[in-house]
């Protein structure tokens, strides 16, 4: 044996001497040296003679293949405060001094490096963000003198600079998702100060100085700026509070956006108004820019007073006409959405840089069918390469083998260079491969890695009894086999390897074997019986005695394993044991005491998923519970997590809803008010759709969550122009004279607010790039829905504040017993009502 056992210490004068009796073996050939029996002639029988000793590896059905040479793979994930791009420098710098070292024929490829994702898409960002403040200060300079346009504008540098102080606060890091968080307040973030700015314009073409206007001018819109950026914030808290992992990666905008709207407050109020207080008297409009501003200017004036304000007097005239046909639009648009023509789902996927097939084979299949199945795959991978552009799009395919699972995976090249999309690929690899009989499942993925990813349809089914749960699984996955547009169904039910279980017979038991020597012998036999584990270098050697490989592989040479008897003899395991065949289970899977099997299916197009699982509820599952007693069903992965983010955000909205509401009522000393300021937010709503369908997109999470952020938005044009009219109320006007007044007048500011919030989001709406599809439809929601919303505010919400009036006018004729009416303020009316 190789042993190595301590002796003591020799104790003389010179110290202590340590003894030791060693005899350490670490190779194979060391170990056939053991002496087994020594004879009395003197020869010796050594191990090596009796029993066949390698040096291997443990046994196992794991391996993998790159461009069809065996390969082993690293994966380096960051575990600190490291950047996605300084981790892969730093890898491909180690590897660099790493490669002289290595052994002849011994190559290395970094085949997936997520830190080009990183890379992509904050490049994408910056460019998108760029684009959109360009196009903020242009809009801007077009309608207002250069030099008020430029110190509105730096609004937007001062307040994203103020933010990064605090974003250490919330821990909150310069991310993909923070990025994407400027962007949304890029545009949103001037809102105030053109307010601001264009009031203090407004007073300067009237004569007053620059310190006059600027003074009076912000305390003018003091109180509507600072709720305009309340009811902002208020939107936006709901976002905090996402449940699950989508929560947690997402409440980083609302952190961004609130702080970044906090210090616009700031800025807008104070520090704009100093700028513009030590201007000129009168800025004159010279040259190139001059003359365009002046031509903007003027037509911008043309359009108030020879489209707006008569087109405006007509729909108040009409206010129960227009109101009719605007409540009828809203119908009309929700009623599609309700239809399912317009699909829904969790989160668009995201372009991958990877196409990945997953084969699952029944266990305990032999390791040679999953080779073959992995060869089949990867052949079909190389031709549907081939057929689509080949090193122009395939970096490397990577074959792995993990027992019954056999993954292949299609590495591509950046998406500028690749000629055909990943789903494309996905797509055109799937009809090559074609039906592979035997297998478990098939699943083709092109989303691996990124938001979105993952069954489109997860159905858990439970019952008490696993032989009725397992039928109701293959009847449910023959169901959904009928839809033309779902793919890869899986049924759940996994069938363990097959199993011998073995018991003593009455034979056995009168050899005097137990079921535990019996078990023991079975185990050394086939499993090992691990004899010593000591240290080799770096290595921890394991030495097992067991039977050879080729006696392994049979049924027969089971059935005629020699089982010692505690008395000595050897007799056939047939012999004193019974076997009954079976199947071992892989895993179990309870919920409240009932088994559970989870079935999966993919839908393409993924718009689909609606449609398909309102089919799935209405008519499919109820008859399968019908079909099968005790069975009880739910939805489970994205379709679950969908109803959970949307229930939140449902609540975040009603919430929401509420603080507004409760915000408006302070400034404007009313009830009804409130309310004729906030129907712009169902209309939002529907540009927010309408938004969807022009666009071509599903609506999905993120949708939602930019639909709860736009309703804080919307409401700030109808904030300024009913601010304004009941300004003009409390000085005499009449309802009707005070919103038309206050139409003209705010028609300048609102659709400025309203162009410099879409143009800020317009690059990243309009944007082509495969990497920023989940981040679209928030910006498409946000910036459709301003846009519809303001045209509403210009023109619903004046019908909408005469007709309350008309209302309190009524109520309060009513109460006085039909007495004359006279003209009151808002706040009075309402109360006397």
């Amino acid at each position: 044996t190789s042993v190595e056992i301590p002796g003591g210490n020799l104790e003389t004068q010179g110290g202590d001497i340590l003894l030791r009796v060693s005899e350490r073996r670490d190779w194979a050939r060391e170990f056939a040296t053991i002496p087994l029996i020594t004879t009395a002639d003197g020869s010796v029988l050594l191990l090596g003679d009796v029993a066949q000793i390698k040096d291997t590896f443990e046994e196992q059905d794991r391996y993998a293949t790159y461009n069809g040479q065996r390969a082993m793979g690293l994966e380096v994930y960051r575990v600190g405060e490291q950047t996605p791009i300084g981790v892969s420098d730093a890898v491909r710098s180690a590897m660099s001094e790493i490669e002289a070292d290595l052994p002849p024929g011994i190559n290395w490829v970094i085949n997936y490096d997520r830190s080009n994702i990183y890379r992509q898409r904050l490049e994408l960002l910056l460019k998108n963000a760029f684009l959109g403040l360009t196009l903020v200060i242009i809009l801007l300079g077009l309608f207002l003198e250069f030099r008020l346009a430029f110190w509105v504008t730096m609004g937007i540098p001062i307040s994203f600079l103020g933010c990064f102080l605090f974003l250490p606060m919330f821990d909150v890091t310069i991310n993909m998702i923070s990025m994407f968080a400027f962007i949304i307040a890029l545009g949103i973030v001037v809102d105030d100060a053109i307010v601001v700015g264009e009031n203090i314009y407004e007073y300067r073409q009237q004569g007053a100085s620059a310190l006059d206007a600027a003074i009076a001018g912000a305390r003018e819109v003091l109180l509507p700026v600072t709720f305009s950026i309340l009811t902002n914030i208020v939107a936006f808290l709901p976002l905090c509070f996402m449940p699950g992992v989508m929560g947690k990666i997402w409440r980083v905008i609302p952190f961004v956006v609130i702080t970044v709207f906090s210090i616009s407050w700031i800025e807008a109020l104070l520090i704009l108004p100093c700028h513009l207080a030590h201007g000129r008297k009168k800025s004159g409009r010279t040259g190139l820019l001059g003359m365009l501003q002046h031509v903007f200017s003027r037509g911008l004036d043309w359009v108030i007073t020879k489209l707006y304000m008569p087109f405006l007097d007509v729909c108040i005239r009409f206010r129960l006409v227009t109101i009719a046909i605007s409540l009828s639009l809203l119908i009309l648009v929700l009623g599609y959405v309700n239809s399912g023509r317009i699909g829904i789902i969790l989160m668009p996927r995201a372009e991958s840089d990877v196409s990945v097939v997953t084969a699952t084979l029944p266990y305990g299949s032999a390791a040679s069918k999953a080779e073959q199945v992995s060869k089949r795959l990867v052949a079909a991978a190389e031709r549907t390469a081939q057929a689509n552009g080949g090193d122009k799009l395939v970096d490397g395919i990577l074959a792995l083998i993990d027992e019954n699972v056999v993954e292949v995976m299609i590495y591509l090249t950046e998406p500028d260079v690749r000629p055909v999309s990943t789903t494309e690929l996905t797509q055109s690899w799937r009809q090559e491969v074609g039906t592979i009989p035997g297998l478990e499942s098939l699943r083709f993925e092109a989303d691996r890695g990124g938001p979105g990813r993952g069954a489109a349809l997860t159905i858990e089914l439970s019952h008490r009894d696993i032989d009725v749960l397992d039928h109701a699984s293959e009847a449910l996955a023959g169901m959904l086999a009928n839809f033309p547009n779902v793919k890869d169904i899986d049924d759940g039910y996994t069938p363990g390897k097959r199993q011998l279980d073995y018991s003593l017979t009455r034979e056995g038991h009168s050899f005097g074997l137990t079921q535990q020597a019996l078990a023991r012998q079975l185990r050394n036999a086939f499993y090992g019986a691990e004899a010593v584990r000591q240290q080799r270098g770096r290595n921890e050697i394991r030495v097992k005695v067991r039977l050879p490989r080729e006696q392994r592989v049979r049924q027969y040479d089971l059935e005629q394993l020699l089982i010692r008897t505690p008395q000595g003899t050897d007799v056939p395991l047939a012999q004193v044991a019974s076997v009954e065949p079976g199947r071992a289970y892989t895993t179990i899977n309870r919920r409240n005491g009932r088994r559970t099997v989870t079935v999966t299916a993919n839908v393409e197009p993924m718009s689909q998923t609606s449609q398909v699982k309102a089919a799935l509820e209405s008519e499919v599952l109820p008859g399968l519970a019908t079909s099968f007693p005790g069975l009880s069903y739910a939805w489970a992965g994205r379709q679950q997590d969908m109803a959970e983010s949307t229930l939140s955000l449902f609540s975040g909205l009603i919430l929401a809803l509420f603080g507004i509401y409760a915000l408006l009522a302070v400034p404007f000393e009313s009830y009804y008010q409130p309310i004729v300021v906030m129907i712009a937010i169902p209309f939002g709503i529907v540009g927010a759709v309408l938004g969807h369908i022009l666009m071509g997109y599903a609506l999905s999470l993120m949708s939602m969550m930019g639909i709860v952020a736009l309703c804080g938005v919307v409401v700030n044009d109808s904030l300024v122009l009913i601010d304004y009219a009941n300004r003009r109320r409390r000085e005499g006007a009449s309802p009707s004279e005070a919103i038309h007044r206050a139409g003209g007048r705010r028609f300048r500011p609102i659709l400025l607010t309203t162009l410099t919030t879409f143009g800020g989001l317009a690059p990243m709406i309009f944007e082509t790039s495969r990497q920023a599809r989940f981040m679209i439809p928030m910006a498409i929601s946000l910036g459709f829905g301003i846009l519809f919303a303001t045209a509403i505010t210009l023109v619903i919400v004046p019908c909408l504040y005469l007709m309350a009036e008309d209302v309190v006018r009524a109520l309060r004729w009513v109460y006085s017993g039909g007495g004359r009416e006279t003209a009151t303020p808002d706040a009075e009316l309402l109360r006397q009502a």
